[in-house]
């Protein structure tokens, strides 16, 4: 399980390096950004997964417990970020950058009603952040 723990939050990386740096339209829409404000949340994101991988691989328990609250704190701000504003709880600033990056790309959740509607771009994102934090979760109760 450990070597799970270690390489979910790679492929969670990989997929936010994937999908906010090569464009894939519907999936993604990159001409909405600039690089320079993708590489703004690249300094702000990317730091997460390699301390949580970083975190595993130690398997020390103050590693493994930071490890873990890493992934919460990850899937807190997946859930603000999308979920709350999807059931009608955002701010305008949500709102307005949601028109300006994400309108265009592909969705399969109903949109009629909703002011903001998650992605299949992150969906993966949150399907991978459960995942991590099941299996961050595993090692730690475990290790």
């Amino acid at each position: 399980m450990t070597m799970i723990a270690l390489i979910v939050p790679l492929v969670w990386l990989a997929w936010l390096i994937l999908t906010e740096w090569v464009p894939m339209f519907p999936l993604n829409d990159l001409e909405s950004s600039t690089v320079r404000e993708r590489a703004l949340l690249a300094l702000a994101n990317y730091p997460f997964p390699l301390l949580i991988a970083a975190g595993v691989a130690l398997h020390e328990r103050w590693s493994l417990v930071t490890a873990t609250v890493l992934v919460v704190l990850t899937l807190v701000g997946h859930i603000v970020s999308w979920w709350l504003p999807y059931f009608g709880i955002s701010f305008r600033a949500q709102r307005e950058a949601y028109e300006r990056e994400f309108l265009r790309t592909l969705k399969i959740l109903p949109t009629e009603g909703h002011d903001v509607v998650i992605d299949v771009q992150h969906m993966v994102v949150g399907a991978l952040t459960l995942v991590m934090l099941g299996t961050t979760l595993a090692v730690t109760l475990t290790g």
